[in-house]
């Protein structure tokens, strides 16, 4: 594997979380995807208890937060994104109930069926989809809702480079009805999906990136491994732009029976 095609997890820890710091997603969506998302759960309520998993600095859950008058816990690996996430809360006034902690998605804290939603935009393939689903139904309430989005296939047959490249980098990713087909196996009545729209990887992601890029590259300019991650996420932005018809990230909402 060259330089460039490099995993992101093979790269510095640091180094990722400056990065992506420095842009207001660590992933692709937008707020439009987030609230529609959130169209399809019921029953939310100042007395709710939302567990955003992966959360980054935030971004989407404070579209959560806009939209709803639940509490809501925000879990990520990353000391400074949960530190961006908690400044971020407080600038919006939501402290009183937004809480950005450190902590693992394969090790969460929550007590059996103590959420009411779980949330995890971009982030569930660091555990693996199947996983995540199965090992955090436990922390629902029966009758709650698990919404995330995953990389998924559009077709059955795609090119040769960008099939290669998905499997280098997340061997777990399937077609839609697959993906739909694991929900409901895991214990979820599936309620709904959706794909998410290309802005959201292009307006939203990849190109806010470019300026962070001049700036990371001119810190680091002398740092092989800072360069081999600009790299990394150039050659992923190309990718997505030439292969974009046969690949996205998907929204599955589910149901806890």
């Amino acid at each position: 594997m060259s330089n460039e095609n490099k995993s992101i997890h093979e790269f510095d820890f640091d180094l990722i979380c400056e990065y992506f710091s420095s842009i207001e997603r660590q992933g692709p969506g937008s707020p439009e995807a987030t609230i529609k998302a959130l169209s399809y759960i019921d029953n939310l309520s100042e007395k709710s208890h939302i567990a955003d998993i992966g959360c980054g600095t935030g971004g989407q859950t404070m579209v959560l937060a806009k939209n709803t008058q639940a509490t809501i816990t925000g879990i990520d690996l990353f000391p400074r994104f949960v530190d961006l996430f908690n400044t971020n809360a407080t600038k919006l006034n939501f402290q009183d109930r937004v809480k950005g902690v450190v902590g693992s998605m394969d090790n969460l804290h929550f007590k059996d069926e103590e959420l009411d939603l779980i949330w995890s935009e971009g982030a569930i393939y660091n555990i693996g989809y199947k996983r995540g689903l199965t090992e955090w139904k436990r922390f629902l309430k029966k009758g709650g809702y698990i919404a995330v989005t995953e990389a998924s296939w559009f077709t059955e047959k795609r090119p040769e480079e960008i099939n290669s490249f998905w499997q280098d980098a997340y061997a777990e990713i399937d077609t839609i009805p697959v993906k739909i087909s694991q929900m409901q196996k895991a214990g979820y009545i599936p309620v709904a999906s959706f794909i998410l729209p290309e802005n959201c990887w292009t307006g939203n992601f990849y190109i806010p990136q470019i300026k962070a890029q001049e700036i990371f590259l001119k810190k680091y300019k002398d740092n092989r491994t800072a360069q081999e991650l600009v790299a990394s996420q150039r050659l992923e932005s190309k990718l997505y732009s030439k292969y974009k018809e046969y690949y996205g990230y998907v929204f599955y909402i589910g149901k806890k029976l």
